[in-house]
């Protein structure tokens, strides 16, 4: 069902120019491990110098969002992650959690997070893409798809 992509020459469609330039071979390698983890949802951070809200999708593992939540804790004054339906994950004010409806999900990340914060270990590599990167994709997507179904009649 998934068609995937491979490189964003292969669309011919009429995708925003900006966007495709966010796509690249290391985004689209990037959306298959995050497909590839089953959880995906976005990431909101407002930085602490008050500059624009950066938005990303990413991987929602436990450790992944430890991994963000770990990597940012010190230059973002708030960080909000939602799944794909835009339902709160966890929200952090000042690196420490505010709201995290699931408490079984909060002691995961904790155990992967807590290591971080206390300097006894750095943040690992984080499964995530801008958000123009990521509607890029899945524009592509849908056009290799639409592309598929014309062939078929």
């Amino acid at each position: 069902m998934n068609a995937r992509v491979n490189s964003p020459e292969q669309s011919g469609g009429k995708m925003n120019r900006e966007k495709k330039k966010a796509l690249n071979e290391e985004s689209i390698k990037m959306m298959h491990r995050i497909f590839d983890a089953e959880m995906i949802g976005y990431a909101y951070l407002y930085p602490n110098d008050g500059g624009a809200r950066q938005e990303s999708v990413l991987a929602t593992t436990p450790e992944n969002l430890a991994n963000y939540v770990g990597s940012h804790f010190l230059d973002a004054e708030k960080m909000v992650i939602t799944d794909m339906c835009d339902r709160l994950i966890l929200d952090t004010y000042g690196g420490v959690f505010n709201q995290c409806p699931n408490q079984n999900l909060c002691m995961e990340i904790n155990r992967y997070l807590a290591p971080i914060q206390m300097g006894d270990k750095e943040a690992g590599e984080i499964l995530m893409v801008s958000r123009d990167a990521a509607e890029a994709y899945f524009a592509m997507e849908d056009e290799a798809v639409g592309m598929a179904e014309c062939r078929m009649m």
